[in-house]
């Protein structure tokens, strides 16, 4: 019986586990109905826990050892931080690194056409050189565009001397302008020889008016020259330089075309040739629009010369005719006829096209 006792009591001190079983109690009536009203005291309190919503940030946890104290390390529960979701932070760093990215790319994608348009148009070039690889040649244009660059050459041979010409006429010019005030000086301070020095001196004035009217008739003829020369040869010069250029690549991809035209005719093969088939027809289009453009320009060139060049050799044998024969009104007149204005009186330094 005392036994008996003592197994009942020590069962009642057993306390509920973690999981909420009681054990087999199924002998105590008492204890059972206890433990049923504690489950539904606990039921109440984990439902006012729910609708009051605790703060997580003033939460803590105990973390402590089954059947432990109730002391325990205490972690608050604001420290322990989640991933943060930033969804419009993150989107947009996305899109600036697909945006980066795909500049990326792209600047790949320039650099690797250039690189193999270099290549084939530089295994073309030296192919040609070394006499195993055609060309195309348009021998008409290509016989125009070789008299254009000796023709270029002969005319600035041309400006050169006029250039020089003009350097040398200007001190010419100045140095009978000296000379003149020296004879004007010398009149007055010699009155043995007053004559004498009075009429060199007005020819040496005479002839520095006439020099100075020369001296611009050359300046205007030495401008002509260099715009022609140095603007309207030299950019069409630069359009025979692109078509030239346009003319070697598509020799580069004819070759590569029909060096691909002559392998096999698999699938990857096929690929290929349409692709070249593609690039060769964009660089037959450049050329042969470049072509027209050069022959255009050649055309317009040609008549411009003619023109600009009738008008600057009249004028410069006029005006050297008019100043060796001592003819001031003749040589005045040439320059009222090609619209010449003389530098203001007192413009001792040459311009810029009187330089060397």
């Amino acid at each position: 019986m005392a036994d008996s006792l003592m197994s009942k009591a020590a069962t009642m001190e057993i306390p509920i586990n973690s999981n909420g079983n009681t054990g087999t109690l199924a002998e105590d009536d008492g204890l059972e109905q206890a433990t049923k009203r504690q489950w539904r005291l606990d039921e109440k309190d984990l439902q006012q826990v729910m609708v009051s919503g605790p703060n997580l940030n003033e939460t803590s946890i105990v973390s402590g050892g089954y059947g432990g104290t109730a002391e325990g390390v205490v972690i608050p529960t604001g420290s322990i931080k989640g991933p943060s979701m930033h969804h419009s932070g993150s989107s947009s760093s996305m899109a600036a690194e697909e945006a980066a990215r795909g500049v990326a790319v792209e600047k790949l994608e320039t650099v690797k056409k250039w690189g193999l348009n270099t290549y084939k148009c530089t295994k073309q070039m030296i192919s040609e050189r070394f006499g195993r690889g055609s060309r195309t040649v348009d021998l008409e244009l290509e016989a125009q565009i070789e008299l254009l660059r000796d023709t270029k050459r002969k005319y600035e041979s041309v400006l050169r001397l006029a250039r020089a010409l003009t350097n040398h006429f200007y001190n010419l010019v100045q140095t009978q302008h000296a000379l003149g005030d020296s004879f004007a000086d010398l009149s007055q301070k010699s009155p043995e020889l007053r004559d004498e020095f009075g009429y060199n001196a007005e020819t040496q004035k005479l002839l520095c008016k006439n020099g100075e009217t020369l001296l611009g008739a050359i300046n205007f003829f030495v401008s002509s020259i260099n715009t022609l020369v140095n603007r309207t040869m030299e950019d069409t010069l630069m359009t025979i330089k692109m078509y030239e250029n346009a003319r070697l690549e598509f020799d580069a991809y004819r070759s590569d075309l029909e060096e691909l035209s002559l392998g096999p005719r698999d699938a990857a093969a096929v690929a290929r040739i349409d692709a070249a088939q593609q690039q060769y027809q964009v660089q037959k289009d450049k050329y042969e629009r470049l072509r027209s453009d050069v022959t255009i320009k050649l055309k317009f060139l040609e008549e411009n010369k003619v023109k600009v060049m009738h008008k600057q050799l009249l004028l410069f044998h006029n005006a050297i005719s008019a100043y060796f024969a001592g003819n001031q009104q003749q040589l005045e007149q040439t320059l009222k006829q090609f619209n010449i204005k003389l530098k203001p009186p007192g413009t001792d330094k040459p311009s810029w096209l009187e330089e060397p």
